[in-house]
């Protein structure tokens, strides 16, 4: 589920087998996966998980890999206690379910996440990156919250409507070309919208032959073609870290 206008499954696609290099904390009402940055640099990005949870292996460790370049990373559970969902779920009871995590009202748990942050792990610069589910909320939040240096929203979108395109600050928008969920036609209409009225920074990238999960949910090993784009697009996310922060 990457679109609100359109609701539609995904596939969990490749579940690593991953046990982190981070630990569970507690952030007010919420609980975190925190992993420290080798270097204290001030430093953090918020990782944003899909429908399948804060605790997804494959989301830890993009986290513990953003980690790795130098940032303090939390994947908090935006869901608050209510369970993701299941690969083996009814998809015909999908769209009830969604209806309780809204990708769109999570302010509360994201002030939350940023006092912790700022209090408990000295961070100065924040950034913001999200996948699916949270692809959506990053683009949210890039329009809500100034402090932001930067944010990476992965095969992510909001529907059309006209407050949604005033990004605060520089936003990177990775898209796959054959995502199920997310027609090239919203990715044209996405970057028609930007260019009319956004007044910061911001990319739309889409890779050619892949599909909705590619950064995160394909282990590198899955196929050889897709190798040389699941690395493009992480370096790319890296990248647009630390031009920002």
């Amino acid at each position: 589920m990457a679109n609100e206008a359109h609701p539609c499954p995904c596939d969990i696609g490749h579940r690593l087998e991953y046990g982190g290099m981070g630990q569970e904390v507690q952030v007010e009402h919420i609980k975190a996966y925190v992993t420290r940055s080798p270097v204290d640099a001030g430093k953090a990005v918020i990782v944003i998980q899909d429908i399948f949870g804060w605790q997804l292996p494959n989301t830890r460790y993009m986290a513990d890999l953003i980690a790795g370049n130098g940032y303090t990373t939390i994947v908090p559970d935006f869901f608050v206690g209510q369970e993701p969902w299941s690969p083996t779920g009814d998809w015909a009871t999908f769209p009830e379910w969604l209806k309780t995590r809204n990708a769109r009202k999570i302010d509360r748990e994201f002030d939350a996440v940023l006092r912790y942050l700022k209090q408990q792990c000295q961070a100065r610069k924040i950034g913001v990156v999200g996948f699916c589910w949270g692809g959506i909320a990053v683009h949210h939040v890039m329009m809500t919250y100034p402090e932001l240096r930067a944010g990476v929203s992965v095969y992510g979108i909001v529907k059309d409507s006209e407050d949604i395109y005033s990004l605060k600050n520089p936003t990177l928008f990775i898209f796959a070309e054959n995502d199920a969920v997310i027609p090239l036609e919203q990715v044209s209409l996405l970057t028609q919208k930007l260019k009319e009225h956004c007044k910061v920074e911001y990319q739309i990238k889409t890779f050619s032959g892949q599909t909705h999960g590619f950064v995160h949910r394909k282990r590198e090993d899955c196929l050889p073609a897709d190798k040389p784009y699941i690395d493009e697009a992480r370096r790319n996310l890296i990248e647009w870290l630390n031009k920002y922060i």
